[in-house]
């Protein structure tokens, strides 16, 4: 897993690794294609409205990787630990967080016309203030003029899809986010949180 320095004018607090597993990510965008039955409309604040969502989500339950046909995950979760490691040893104030947890996450799908356009943070209401940062890894590689980047509005700092490519950041409204409409090709992404554990 090799460190990148995200281009920007200011520190941001957004991690980015390389990583060079490409059959892991290969695997992983297989698993999507092959479990139809798993997918479904990609859900925002426990319902489904396309004007500001529109995508194809698998949701994974960490207990699912105790079942064989999961075993993908678990080698990704690994390799997302050593992001995440690598992360509390840029700012070491985060080892104060002995007691942290991944829940369900989501392995999506953009097509051409997906998106997540409306700009929005992971902590947003009571029910998810156990948030403390989100991840994502990018699966395949997304041509330039199929944009489909990831855009940080508060940094004009815009992350375009390249395969193995993992981005950590905190789960606060300092980093608002949206997923811009894909023009062409697919778009395949993995993604969720590090929260507080609960006891």
């Amino acid at each position: 897993m090799k460190r990148l320095e995200i281009n920007s004018d200011q520190n941001n607090f957004i991690g980015c690794w390389k990583s060079a597993n490409h059959k892991l990510f290969d695997n992983m965008v297989d698993f999507f294609e092959k479990n139809i039955s798993l997918q479904k409309q990609g859900r925002v604040g426990g319902g489904i409205n396309l004007d500001i969502k529109k995508t194809k989500d698998i949701a994974i339950d960490p207990i699912n990787l105790l079942d064989n046909e999961f075993f993908i995950f678990d080698e990704y979760i690994s390799e997302l630990f050593q992001c995440f490691q690598d992360y509390k040893k840029q700012w070491p104030f985060l080892k104060k967080f002995k007691s942290v947890d991944i829940p369900t996450f989501n392995l999506q799908r953009y097509l051409p016309g997906d998106h997540f356009s409306t700009v929005h943070t992971e902590r947003s209401s009571t029910q998810n203030m156990h948030r403390i940062f989100a991840w994502m890894t990018y699966l395949n590689n997304v041509e330039e003029d199929a944009y489909g980047c990831t855009h940080f509005s508060h940094y004009d700092l815009r992350i375009r899809p390249e395969k193995g490519k993992t981005l950590i950041w905190p789960a606060e409204w300092t980093h608002a986010h949206s997923g811009e409409m894909l023009k062409k090709d697919k778009k395949y992404i993995i993604t969720g949180w590090i929260c507080f554990a609960f006891d």
